[in-house]
């Protein structure tokens, strides 16, 4: 690069923040480390061309022949330069790339970039080809069009990740997710700069992989839903392709009912174990006193990790708190006297050590959740830390490298500004060392897919994700929630060139629970305005769904941040600071909305009974809408403020839930009124 990565630290400090042309937003996302626009327009037409010059893996040429297709997709152009070759590398091309060196799929490794546009030319240089990758998604973003045509403005952009470690983990033991479902996400993924793809290949309810040296794991434990051996090849030259590091994860030695289900010889307790079909936590857990666990984990190993390239495997680890099968185990029990071992915590700590040789033996490191922390597992092995902040600066001042995934769970739906505002670092871990600090390598959003299908996956990951991925990537101070979700809306709508379903799937879940018919402007009303309950209430204890239950009502349908409860929420708050007659003018659209929308619900009720669990709650929408705008139609009156003193009950009722569904707009409305 021009500028050395110690000139572009003291440039970040001495300029904490970043230059706009006057008046002007940045709709890039994430945020670039430092950028600077300036007058001028680079106009784009057919004739547009790049060049690769240096040195760099052949998966450039790849990505340059995606980024211009991608580019002709967003203007309709015609560009004469087609796939990207070898010969692609002339001086006269308008955009000049500049590499150093092929990058290297590992943690640690140079993704930083700069991007100069000038009015005749655009110039990218990187050290790595893993920078131009991340370049090619800004240059992207940052087209713009006005009556003349498309064009880029002129300026520069200097930037580096935050963090090294940017990941998503999708659970595919619960649900089975397709290649395609994969694949597509892989590209999102690329789009907004993550580059860890966390694979959780295995748990109760599944298997997911297959093994040839012991196939009934897959034969018995997928019900034959799983990922080929070409398949998992393909999906990993699919994410190096795009710059994506894939770390896959066998839970061990609890979250074990799909392996035992295969080879219960493996098991601590001599029990007859049927599919697990519920969510939760379960005891069926490996024996570590038994030799053939080792030697049977040895053997798969040998034939698995070869199809994963990346240095690091994720054990799992967690809950096994109980230990139930080993307590009851007096093989385990006489086991654990023998060799002076205190408790469960310290018996999976033997077994993680035991782990640690055969991880060693393929050249990998451990990653684990936090319950893998104890004295005796050395400080090479990583901590995931899902529990909070408080075990990830305890891990890090202990030695160990950390990732935090804990307010990441975006399975829980909780809203995207509590995603985006934790931090991994700040502001609890402020007062760490810098060395402690540094060894907080960044942090993973988890889809746990208990409640998630093929259908619905991307809705429950985007365009949520877009947020966490700046918090991983862009400095600690970009944290305006307000212009995040401003511009998330936008990059929301643009990751759908990659086949992502996360907007449009919610009307054909709509389409399907109105009866197959197209009339669903009613049923989008309703579901703007509500959410899926939050945490785990929409399923206590695992067991009101199965991984046999369907994932098609409006449940599935609505999503966290729903859009039209988070608008009204922001008008009233606004209309209370200073009230002004535009902004009652536009909430009372809205409660005339609501208030009208439910007789159109009550007739598709009748026409479909897996709408009826709305209708009560539909109808509550109505009530304290209509109670609204009567009151504040008639404010002054003593009829409003008889309303007033007896609507508690009817706002209480108004907060229950429907169809394992919450409103959204329940408080906002009361606030208001109160």
């Amino acid at each position: 690069m021009k500028m050395t990565n110690i000139f572009c630290l003291f440039f970040l400090i001495i300029t904490p923040f970043f230059a706009f042309a006057q008046g002007e937003k940045t709709d890039l996302m994430p945020i670039p480390a430092q950028m600077q626009w300036q007058e001028g327009k680079f106009r784009l037409d057919r004739n547009f061309a790049l060049s690769l010059n240096g040195t760099f893996a052949d998966r450039l040429f790849g990505a340059s022949s995606r980024f211009l297709r991608r580019l002709e997709t967003r203007t309709g152009l015609f560009l004469k330069q087609g796939f990207i070759s070898k010969k692609d590398n002339l001086a006269s091309a308008n955009l000049q790339i500049q590499v150093q060196k092929a990058g290297e799929l590992k943690l640690h490794e140079d993704e930083s970039y700069e991007i100069e546009i000038q009015n005749q030319k655009i110039l990218i240089s990187a050290n790595t080809d893993l920078g131009v990758l991340r370049a090619f998604e800004s240059v992207l973003q940052v087209i713009k069009a006005d009556a003349e045509g498309y064009f880029f403005p002129c300026g520069k952009i200097n930037d580096q990740p935050r963090f090294a470690w940017r990941g998503l983990m999708i659970d595919v033991a619960r649900h089975f997710m397709p290649i395609e479902v994969i694949k597509r996400n892989l590209d999102a993924m690329a789009a907004v700069k993550l580059n860890v793809f966390h694979f959780h290949l295995t748990d109760n309810q599944g298997f997911r992989i297959e093994s040839k040296t012991f196939p009934k794991l897959h034969e018995l434990g997928s019900d034959g839903e799983y990922y080929t051996q070409t398949e998992i090849k393909e999906i990993v030259k699919y994410a190096a392709d795009r710059g994506i590091r894939v770390v896959p994860e066998f839970d061990l030695p609890a979250h074990a009912t799909a392996w035992l289900l295969a080879y219960p010889e493996l098991g601590s307790k001599d029990t007859i174990i049927d599919p697990e079909r519920k969510a939760g936590i379960f005891d069926p857990v490996l024996d570590p006193t038994n030799e053939k666990v080792y030697d049977f984990l040895d053997k798969l190993f040998a034939e698995l990790f070869p199809l994963f390239p990346d240095l690091y495997v994720h054990i799992g680890g967690d809950e096994n708190e109980a230990g139930r099968h080993w307590t009851e185990n007096a093989q385990i029990q006489k086991f654990m006297k023998d060799n002076k071992i205190a408790d469960n915590h310290a018996l999976q700590a033997y077994f993680n050590q035991r782990m640690l040789k055969i991880f060693a033996k393929f050249n990998k490191k451990m990653v684990g959740w936090e319950e893998i922390m104890h004295p005796n597992v050395p400080t090479e092995a990583v901590i995931h830390s899902w529990f909070g902040k408080e075990s990830l600066f305890k891990a890090a001042q202990k030695g160990y490298p950390t990732i935090l995934s804990n307010g990441y769970y975006i399975d829980l739906m909780f809203s995207v500004t509590s995603h985006y505002l934790n931090d991994p670092i700040l502001p609890e871990g402020a007062k760490m060392t810098d060395l402690e600090k540094s060894r907080i390598l960044g942090g993973e959003a988890t889809m746990w897919s208990e409640l998630v299908s093929p259908h619905t996956i991307d809705s429950r990951i985007w365009p949520r994700m877009i947020a966490i991925a700046e918090r991983f990537w862009s400095p600690a101070h970009v944290n305006d929630v307000e212009d995040m979700f401003r511009r998330m809306e936008i990059l929301s709508i643009r990751l759908e060139e990659f086949g992502l379903n996360h907007i449009k799937n919610r009307d054909v879940i709509l389409r399907n629970l109105a009866g197959g018919s197209a009339n669903i402007e009613a049923l989008k009303v309703l579901a703007d305005v509500i959410e899926p309950m939050k945490k785990y209430s929409r399923n206590p204890k695992g067991e009101l769904y199965t991984m046999l239950s369907p994932l098609t009502l409006m449940a599935d349908a609505a999503n966290a941040d729903a859009p039209a409860a988070r608008k009204f929420k922001i008008l009233s708050e606004n209309y209370l600071k200073k009230p002004n007659e535009a902004d009652k003018a536009e909430i009372m659209k809205y409660l005339a909305l609501w208030k009208n929308n439910h007789a159109e619900i009550a007739e598709l009720c009748k026409k479909s009974p897996a709408l009826r669990e709305m209708e009560k709650l539909s109808e509550n929408l109505s009530l304290i809408s209509g109670l609204a705008l009567e009151i504040l139609t008639k404010e002054k009156t003593n009829r409003g403020e008889k309303i007033l003193k007896t609507s508690s009950l009817l706002f209480e009722e108004a907060r229950k839930q429907g169809g394992r569904t919450e409103l959204q707009v329940v408080d906002a409305i009361e606030n208001l009124l109160k």
